[in-house]
Order: C-alpha cells, then sequence, then structure tokens
C-alpha cells in the first residue's frame, strides 16, 4: 500500500522574545592613512564630484602594515578602557566579520592573542554574515548571555576592504573602507532596562550571486589566480542590490517591530549598514526613517562591511546621540541576500 505524500508547510518563525543584554562599552580602529576623495578620483580616474555624487564617501581609511586581528584588538582595547575593564574581565570572545585574517584559524583567536591572554583559555570563535556579522553576532550571543552560558562578551568585527577591490568598477571601488569595531556587552543588571527587544534574520538565496568574492574557499584555490584573478576580487551589482533590498526591507522591517509593538517613530535613532550615502538616503525616505534619527557616518569612514554598523553605533554614542534608555533600530542587508535588524533599548 503506497501512503500518500504529505503536504508540509513550512514553521512560521516565533517572534524574538525579549533579552536583557546591555551594550557596556564600544570601541573603533581606523588605520593612519585616510584616503580623501580627491585622492581616489586620481587613482581611478573620475572627478571627485563624480565620488561624491555616486558614494558620498568623502574619506575613508585604508590599511598599511595593520592586520584585522590588530585592529580589532585595538579597537577591544579602546572599549575595555572605557568599560575600565581588563582583557581578564572577558569570558567569551567574537570576531564578526566577513573575512577573516587567515583561513585557520578563526581570526578570535588572533585577537585573543593580541590582547595577551593567549593562555587564558576564554572561547573565541567567528560568525560571519558578511555585512551583518555584527548584528547577527550580537543576536546570537544575546541567547546565550541570557542563558546563563556567558556574562561579558567582546564582539569584534574588524575588516580589510581594500584588498578584494576591483578598481577597474569606479561604483564600488569607491564606496569602501578600512577598521575595526568593538562592542562589549554583557547581562543587564536588575536595576536597569537595557534589552534587545526584537530581532530578525531572512535570507533570499535568490540574490546570492548579487554581492560575491567567488576566491578564498573550497571553489576556487589560490594556485588559480594568475588565470583567474577575477575570482579573487569583489564583484557586486549594486543596482540589483538595491532594487531586491528595495522591494523587501518595508514588510521586513514591519515583522521586526511587529512583537514590540512599536514603529519607526518610537525609535529615538536608526542605525543602518552604511552601504553607501545615496543608499541610506533612498531607503531611509522608503521606510519613513526621521531625517534626526538616522545615523550616517559613510561619508568619512566608507562602508567598512561588518564593521559598519557597530561603528556607527560608537559614534553615535560617542557624539551623544543615543542616551540610556533610547531605542534603537540596528538595521541592514547583506550578501545572501540577507535582510537583518534587531531592536533595543540602549
Amino acid at each position: 500500500m503506497v501512503k500518500s505524500r504529505q503536504t508540509i508547510t513550512p514553521v512560521q518563525p516565533q517572534p524574538m522574545t525579549q533579552r536583557s543584554v546591555k551594550i557596556l562599552a564600544t570601541g573603533q580602529y581606523l588605520p593612519q592613512r585616510a584616503v580623501t576623495a580627491q585622492e581616489l578620483a586620481q587613482k581611478i580616474g573620475v572627478s571627485e564630484a563624480w565620488i561624491a555624487r555616486k558614494s558620498g564617501v568623502m574619506v575613508r581609511h585604508f590599511v598599511e602594515d595593520e592586520t584585522a586581528a590588530q585592529m580589532g584588538a585595538a579597537a577591544a582595547q579602546a572599549a575595555l578602557a572605557t568599560a575600565q575593564l581588563t582583557p581578564q574581565d572577558l569570558d567569551c570572545i567574537v570576531c564578526a566579520s566577513t573575512v577573516p585574517e587567515q583561513g585557520i584559524p578563526c581570526t578570535a583567536a588572533l585577537v585573543q592573542r593580541h590582547l595577551g591572554l593567549g593562555a587564558s583559555g576564554i572561547p573565541g570563535f567567528d560568525i560571519n554574515a558578511t555585512c551583518l556579522s555584527f548584528v547577527v553576532a550580537l543576536d546570537t550571543i544575546s541567547y546565550l548571555i541570557e542563558a546563563g552560558r556567558y556574562h561579558r562578551v567582546l564582539i569584534v568585527s574588524s575588516e580589510i576592504a581594500t584588498l578584494a577591490l576591483d578598481w577597474s568598477d569606479p561604483e564600488s571601488c569607491t564606496l569602501f573602507g578600512d577598521g575595526a569595531a568593538a562592542v562589549i556587552v554583557e547581562k543587564t543588571p536588575p536595576a536597569e532596562s537595557s534589552a534587545i527587544l526584537a530581532s530578525r534574520l531572512e535570507t533570499y538565496g535568490d540574490g546570492a550571486d548579487l554581492s560575491r568574492c567567488l576566491g578564498g574557499g573550497s571553489k576556487h584555490h589560490p594556485r588559480e589566480y594568475a588565470t583567474h584573478p577575477e575570482h579573487f576580487v569583489f564583484q557586486m551589482d549594486g543596482r540589483a542590490v538595491y532594487r531586491m533590498a528595495a522591494k523587501l526591507l518595508p514588510d521586513f522591517v514591519q515583522r521586526i517591530f511587529q512583537p514590540t509593538g512599536l514603529a519607526m517613530g518610537d525609535m529615538q535613532l536608526v542605525i543602518p549598514h552604511q552601504a553607501s550615502v545615496m543608499a541610506m538616503r533612498l531607503l531611509s525616505q522608503q521606510l519613513k526613517i526621521p531625517a534626526e534619527a538616522l545615523m550616517v557616518i559613510a561619508h568619512d569612514h566608507g562602508n567598512t562591511i561588518a564593521a559598519s554598523i557597530p561603528m556607527a553605533l560608537h559614534e553615535a554614542i560617542r557624539q551623544g546621540r543615543i542616551r540610556r534608555g533610547n531605542r534603537a533600530l540596528l538595521l541592514g542587508t547583506a550578501a545572501g541576500l540577507s535582510l537583518g535588524g534587531i531592536v533595543l533599548e540602549y
């Protein structure tokens, strides 16, 4: 007897529960070499005005002899100093970046060693969700803190974008910069209200080819570099990414807010992924983000990939744009194509 085939209905994700997690301190590191739009325009044969119009990035930083782990450790030291802590006060280190410093070991292990913790046994691991790596790491770690597995965690996003840029593609190579950001998170003390109120991640693999770097994994070995150099540069169809994101984001944002009962107007600050100044302006109009609530640092940082959201958070805190008790939305897109966001009370 042949059994009838059952139709399986996909399980809908349940609303994210609130987690009592506090962003204790932040830090950042920018390489010493600042590259202006004028300098870059001369390098690639366009005008400074063209860069201002297309990307809006007037200054970005390029590494000279820094490594990703060194930058991450420097940002971490800055965050520890702000929190008046030592590296020994951490009980987990997570590196949330797009490109590791090397194939093995994970970058978190290298950051741990640069912090003088190489004999400590403090766990370290990497999380990679490309531009959303920090958002995914903060979301994931918040559950582990809530469950009591960890108490105080360092999340580091350190990116060197410039090594993989296609300098023959002005629209993409003028967007990016290098740098690192670090955030220390811990369980919220009983008398305080800091919390993650909601979070969400969605991935649409139909957009996987819109932003990609084919090399660096098991599909294309580095020995192919001489015959296929295109495998080892970043490729992006910016217009297609924007069109797909613009179509998906409005409903996605509603799904983030749904379990909280909040709306965009209830946010004191919105920190988007710093893809480009133009893209943020267009999406802010579409999502009805008030101009005074939008945090933009791309003009003097560039798109620092996974480091862009924690860098913008760091600058928001430093500039007094966000204060304890304020609500903020961290929101971004990433290769995949993925959408991610966190609603938090700072």
